[in-house]
């Protein structure tokens, strides 16, 4: 006859959060080592079929080095104390030949967890106030029983199968009759023993039932226990069944129905007033997102507002048709307002504090600056805490998309290549120059945040890092708070020191140079070990003299001895910015400087020409132009 199996899992956590929560603090256990405090088959020798040890310091029984809390006549209760990374291995002390710990019975809290091997997470602030364990921070999550057929958990499937490394304590349904109700305890830990083989007509005494247990490894045990009305030994070999008072099972019966009954009806009423609560508070947390939004941006006029109604018409309600790209921070999609103008639309993904940080710092910093190659903030709209930007449509996506032949056309020409170079670097510059406003740090230049206009014209986009730095020449850094930015574009003495300067972007933009220059990715877990990082890889290289390792050969440089002398000194300034002490890198105003030398060398100028970079560009931009058509055709704008 199968044993009837207690309710499950979810079962378990529904009644801890609804009942009596119970966190063991036992440090020794309750059964101890004195002559007839077990009955059979328990015992401390070598006659008995389960045998415990008898610890000398304290008294009392143990299972290897968990303390033995309860035995039933179905199961074993074991301390276990909350420990921050316990091998997972050290729960094999509990399987034995003759118990386990139950299946259905337990929850085992584990850590250093695969982030799909368990369905539930326990909060820290539990860990932290209820276990008195600040100290753990590696997240706890819970772990069932993973053996469905069987009543006993395997041990293979704990340690082996679970994607667990460590065991941290565990969760069980309280066993001991109290006048509180129904209760859970943390720190305990259920085992289910019995005898080896299955039921016969000789296994039991008389008056006692037999329950056949299902073993992890398809094998079959059991136990004998008195029938109701009945007390003493079951098995045969020992005293066997006595009758004793009546009424008093029937009486347990009334008790447990009658707490069962209000246990569900509270849950059912708990559920309903969560369900409630949540609501308004997801409701609540919408208004304060957008009532801080426009507290923000309150005092910045020059930022104009759209209504929800217009983004969702100009996008076509976000259709797919519309989407150009998924970012870190959101979806980007094309819209076009009724005065036939298209932009671009960037629906944040998230709305935590720090996402609607970057909203606000992106939206002040782009609402103060001017200039021809940095994307322009269109606007924006806030609809309930939803945050949405507006930017200028840049057609001919990303230098990164054209870098990689995402895009489907033909590779960039080097002059082209150089001219995005120096109206990058001119913008940074701008960005830079405390005489103009607040120098910007912008913390994240790298060749995907490079847009492109219809006449490959670069913008530069992506501004919800970037930081003010200092206006003074006094002190030229200041310390940020953790280094943010992307792998590979990163300035190492920045990861170091946390020390944030102009100098970080020149690192990043000695990076794109090299892309540039080699259409390479700046990480490829593809080249060699201490090739994966595109800067190490260039540095070297330059350093050796062997500028034409990386050269792009969509370039063809090696047919051409001007463009090959033009990359080479090209080559030689992104060394000097990719330079690892910050005051060996030059300033971005050098490097418009002599990146300008390089295109004019390069388009054949004299070197007399009395033309100032800043002439020439202006003569450059009046020069370009519209284009009539806008096409949709468009990879992701970031």
């Amino acid at each position: 006859m199968a044993e009837t199996r207690q309710p499950n899992t979810p079962y378990l956590l529904l009644v801890s959060a609804f009942f009596t929560l119970t966190v063991a603090t036992r440090t020794t256990g309750s059964v101890n080592c004195q002559t007839g405090s077990l009955r059979y088959p328990f015992g401390f020798t070598d006659g008995y079929p389960i045998r415990f040890n008898c610890s000398k310091k304290t008294g009392y029984a143990e299972i290897g080095e968990f303390a033995v809390l309860e035995v039933t006549s179905a199961s074993i209760y074991v301390k276990i104390p909350a420990v921050c990374k316990r091998e997972i291995g050290k729960i094999g002390q509990l399987f034995r030949e003759s118990f386990s710990p139950s299946n259905s019975q337990n929850l085992l809290l584990v850590q250093g967890c695969k982030e799909n091997s368990s369905n539930c997470s326990i909060s820290r602030r539990f860990v932290e106030d209820r276990l008195n364990l600040s100290r753990c921070k590696s997240p706890v999550r819970c772990l069932d029983g993973v053996t469905t057929e069987s009543d006993v958990m395997s041990i293979g499937d704990v340690v082996n199968r679970s994607g667990c490394k460590y065991w941290f304590s565990s969760i069980t349904h309280q066993s001991r009759n109290t006048k509180s109700g129904v209760s859970i305890d943390v720190g305990r830990l259920r085992l289910d023993w019995w005898i080896k083989e299955r039921c016969s007509n000789m296994t039991c005494s008389l008056n006692a039932s037999c329950t056949n247990v299902t073993l992890a490894d398809g094998g079959f045990g059991h136990r004998c226990t008195c029938l109701d009305g009945f007390t003493g030994n079951a098995f045969t070999v020992h005293g066997g069944c006595r009758p004793v008072g009546k009424g008093k099972g029937l009486h347990k019966l009334i008790v447990l129905g009658s707490g069962i009954l209000v246990g569900v009806t509270l849950i059912v009423i708990l559920i309903c007033a969560y369900i409630y609560r949540h609501k308004r508070s997801a409701s609540y947390v919408r208004k304060s997102i957008a009532n801080r939004l426009l507290s923000e941006l309150a005092g910045n006029s020059t930022v104009p507002f759209y209504t929800y109604k217009e983004i969702e018409k100009a996008t076509d309600s976000f259709s797919d048709k519309n989407k150009l790209g998924t970012g870190a921070y959101g979806t980007v999609y094309a819209g076009e307002f009724p005065n036939s103008s298209w932009v671009a639309v960037k629906r944040l993904r998230r709305k935590d504090n720090t996402s609607i940080d970057q909203v606000v710092n992106e939206i002040k910093l782009l609402s103060s600056v001017s200039h021809p190659n940095l994307l322009r903030l269109l606007g924006c709209c806030i609809s309930q805490g939803e945050p949405f930007l507006v930017y200028e449509f840049m057609p001919n996506g990303t230098l990164s998309q054209h870098l990689q032949h995402e895009r489907g056309h033909k590779p960039l020409s080097w002059p082209l290549r150089l001219s995005i170079a120096s109206q990058t670097a001119n913008a940074i510059a701008h960005l830079h120059d405390s005489s103009v406003n607040t120098p910007i740090y912008h913390r994240d230049i790298k060749s995907s945040n490079i847009l492109l206009d219809y006449e490959f014209n670069s913008k530069i986009s992506d501004f919800g890092l970037s930081r003010l730095g200092m206006s003074t020449d006094l002190d030229g850094s200041h310390i940020s708070t953790a280094p943010q930015g992307t792998p590979g574009y990163l300035d190492p003495q920045y990861h170091q020191d946390f020390q944030l300067s102009d100098k970080s972007d020149v690192y990043s933009f000695g990076v794109v140079l090299v892309e540039i220059i080699s259409g390479f990715k700046v990480i490829d877990f593809a080249r060699p070990y201490n090739e994966v990082n595109l800067a190490a890889l260039a540095v070297d290289r330059i350093g050796r003299g062997r500028v034409v390792d990386i050269i792009d050969p969509c370039l063809k440089a090696e047919n051409d001895p001007k463009m090959f002398a033009s990359i080479h000194n090209l080559a030689e300034l992104a060394f000097r910015c990719l330079s690892f002490h910050r005051n060996m890198r030059p300033t971005m105003v050098e490097v418009t400087e002599d990146l300008q030398r390089i295109k004019l060398m390069y388009d054949g100028a004299e070197t007399g020409n009395s033309k100032n970079r800043s002439e020439i560009h202006m003569n450059r931009l009046s020069s370009q132009k519209s284009s009539s058509r806008i096409q949709l055709s468009l990879q992701e704008i970031r």
